[in-house]
């Protein structure tokens, strides 16, 4: 019968010349794109770099060893094949920056101890199977920027929202009731009413001049973009390339 996939072995030595150099001076353990299907028990022998790249692998498991990395304030585990996050994550009390994106991460098996990284800048939980965020995210009181995009949410906790650090929050394409859409639609919709309550009767001359061009132009660029003849036809699809147009790596800051 056919073994399964072993995936590429890491040696310590390959381990150590993957060591880098990062700008602000720290230690940076790089072994993304390396085809890596388990975690490679070599690297606690290093658990003293700043930074842990194994993003863009095959891994499933993350052990509780990751305990070991105590220094560590950068860790990117995204695009691999993570079904869960080990529960001693919670004790890299100096890591500020965590991408998860791009796995197989569930509500269910995202561990509680995550709302224990006190220190936490940058959370990326995008493009996984979240069906809702756990409101214990909300003690992570010094977030400034989390990505919750392409999962299954309909909600957002209030107590994630209203971080007080927190300035960017990405959660497109989620599945988010449309009543918060259409209240959005609706109060553009007023807003763009008001400027239309002063009749030309009112109007100085210049202004109603002014009015009557811009009305002109529209007028022109209406008749010249309702010709049905010129517009594409996508008759199996509502929404061509919604999904493609989107670059799904504008979150990541590296």
């Amino acid at each position: 019968k056919a073994k399964g996939q072993k995936g590429k072995k890491i040696t310590l030595k390959t381990a150590k010349n993957s060591i880098r150099i990062s700008f602000d001076g720290g230690r940076r353990l790089d072994l993304s794109k390396m085809g890596i299907t388990t975690f490679p028990k070599c690297i606690l022998k290093l658990a003293d770099v700043d930074e842990l790249d194994l993003s863009r692998n095959m891994l499933k498991k993350i052990p509780s060893s990751i305990q070991k990395f105590q220094k560590l304030r950068w860790l990117d585990l995204h695009s691999n094949q993570l079904e869960e996050l080990p529960k001693a994550i919670g004790t890299l009390q100096n890591l500020f920056y965590l991408n998860i994106c791009n796995n197989k991460l569930t509500t269910k098996n995202l561990p509680e101890d995550l709302n224990l990284l006190k220190n936490l800048r940058i959370l990326n939980l995008g493009l996984n199977c979240l069906d809702s965020i756990p409101t214990s995210l909300g003690a992570l009181k010094e977030l400034k920027e989390i990505g919750l995009f392409d999962n299954a949410l309909t909600t957002i906790p209030n107590s994630v929202k209203k971080l007080p650090k927190l300035k960017k929050l990405n959660a497109k394409r989620n599945p988010f009731p449309d009543s918060t859409k259409q209240e959005e639609h609706a109060d553009s919709i007023k807003r763009i009413e008001t400027l239309h309550l002063v009749q030309e009767k009112d109007l100085c001359c210049s202004c109603l001049k002014m009015c009557q061009d811009e009305r002109d132009k529209l007028n022109k660029l209406k008749n010249v973009t309702s010709s049905p003849s010129e517009k594409p036809s996508f008759p199996l699809l509502l929404t061509p390339n919604s999904s493609a147009k989107d670059n799904q790596e504008e979150w990541r800051l590296r």
